[in-house]
């Protein structure tokens, strides 16, 4: 992982049909990963979306 791609630590998910979620968006800082959440919850009411701390994408590559 390069270190511009860690910056980006904030991100938005999405919940699929089968209970899964996926990364939609990612963000460097907190406030605009929320911002860009209340713009995509007024847009798309019925999506079940989360902003959130993504570490896991960090524990899972090997390291560099």
């Amino acid at each position: 992982m390069t270190y511009r791609e860690r910056l980006y630590c904030w991100a938005i998910a999405r919940l699929l049909p089968n209970q899964q979620w996926i990364i939609i968006a990612r963000f460097r800082s907190r406030s605009d990963a929320e911002g860009h959440f209340q713009f995509l919850r007024r847009n798309t009411p019925n999506v079940q979306l989360k902003v959130v701390f993504d570490m896991e994408s960090r524990l899972t590559q090997s390291p560099s």
